[in-house]
């Protein structure tokens, strides 16, 4: 398995090592000690999630308030997606700029995404069955979301609008400086501290 930080601090994307013959194939889609290693803490999932998605599908961006926020290990079981992952803490080095990953069920790649990162995807085949793994169960009262259309986070969408099926939840989510100015942003430091602290730093 090969673990590889991207360019925006807390988002790895993760490469297993397929083991095929004339049964089918075989690897492990997550290992909790190399990723530990890799990210420099502990990722302790409490919680799976599945969701199935037709074509044009857009799940986000969402994210949730940090401490204690909701990291995620994103992998497809079936079909495609493109993912994006968005950095959203006010204060980082790299506000408002985001990377996007190729996850599929051939390549079988994930994605882990640190507390307090934002977190899009796009189905891009016909159906798509996304699950994640994440370090936090559901709290309705501290989840959120910004506009995935957000003219200043300016998102390369595989398609056009007119082709992108969104919830109403995020149809009228804020923009990104809506919501910094509202002070709905996860803090870049109290991130950092938060990931300190579960280092036990």
């Amino acid at each position: 398995m090969q673990i590889t930080p991207l360019s925006i601090d807390g988002a790895y994307s993760i490469s297993p090592v397929q083991h095929g013959d004339d049964r089918g194939t075989f690897l492990e889609f997550f290992r909790g000690d190399l990723l530990a290693e890799a990210i420099g803490r502990p990722f302790t999932p409490v919680q799976g999630n599945r969701s199935i998605s037709s074509k044009g599908v857009v799940r986000g961006i969402h994210f949730a308030d940090v401490p204690a926020g909701q990291a995620k290990y994103v992998t497809v079981t079936s079909g495609s997606i493109t993912d994006y992952i968005i950095d959203i803490r006010v204060g980082s080095p790299t506000f408002g700029q985001w990377v996007a990953v190729e996850l599929d069920d051939v390549t079988r790649g994930a994605v882990f995404i640190a507390e307090g990162l934002g977190h899009l995807f796009v189905a891009t085949s016909d159906q798509a069955a996304v699950s994640y793994l994440t370090n936090d169960v559901y709290r309705p009262g501290k989840e959120h979301t910004v506009s995935p259309l957000d003219a200043d986070i300016a998102l390369e969408l595989p398609f056009a609008a007119d082709a992108l099926l969104l919830s109403p939840r995020d149809t009228s989510a804020p923009s990104l400086s809506e919501a910094r100015d509202s002070g709905l942003l996860p803090d870049y430091e109290v991130c950092r501290a938060h990931y300190a602290a579960l280092a036990g730093e």
